[in-house]
């Protein structure tokens, strides 16, 4: 088994072909084929080499898969009773890669751009550009004022008095209406008393 030891990003990173690493971002594209120079060592079976500090004419090529933003890491400070709390976030942005292929003596790379990873990348980034679109506000077409309904003609209320018909008082206004005085009912009359009885006249 090949493996090799690589320097990139400050940080050396241990791989072997068809190894998927993260790493510090890279300045590339999504499918391009990306080269490593500093390799630090390099393995075959129980040959191994150890540069020093380099491994002369070694490299490591590879596929960038992408770059993205990492889960958010919480840095808070506190210093009891000063008054100091500080609570920040940060992301970092790691660059993922395929590793293709070990190289040695100075040998040059058969990679090639992988179409596949670039046409992944291209309708990934379509498809957030279409939802980072602002939406265009449609006028909203004002609705005509609703017309009122025409008061239906009252019916005649059947009287037996005449042809003419009879004005409904209103239930409430009936209710809440007082008497005047002519509107009084009749006073009752007093039971007449009944005569003595007259003397027997002698």
């Amino acid at each position: 088994m090949n493996f090799a030891v690589i320097k990139t990003g400050g940080k050396q990173y241990k791989v072997a072909a068809n190894d998927v690493v993260k790493i510090e971002k890279l300045d590339a594209q999504p499918g391009d084929v990306v080269t490593f120079d500093q390799v630090l060592m390099v393995g075959n079976g129980d040959d191994v080499t150890v540069g020093a500090p380099l491994v002369a004419g070694a490299s490591v090529a590879g596929h960038l898969v992408n770059n993205k933003k990492q889960r958010t890491v919480i840095i808070q400070k506190k210093h009891r009773r000063q008054h100091f709390d500080r609570r920040n976030g940060h992301r970092q942005t790691l660059a993922t890669v395929r590793i293709g292929e070990i190289l040695f003596g100075g040998a040059k790379t058969t990679l090639t751009t992988d179409d596949r990873l670039k046409a992944q990348a291209a309708k990934l980034a379509n498809s957030t550009a279409t939802i980072a679109a602002p939406v265009e506000a449609k006028p909203v077409a004002k609705k005509a004022p609703a017309k009122k309904a025409a008061p239906k003609p009252a019916e005649p209320a059947s009287s037996d008095e005449g042809d003419k018909p009879a004005k409904k008082a209103p239930a409430k206004k009936a209710a809440a209406k007082k008497t005047t005085e002519g509107d009084k009912p009749a006073a009752k009359k007093a039971p007449a008393k009944k005569a003595a009885p007259k003397a027997d006249k002698e």
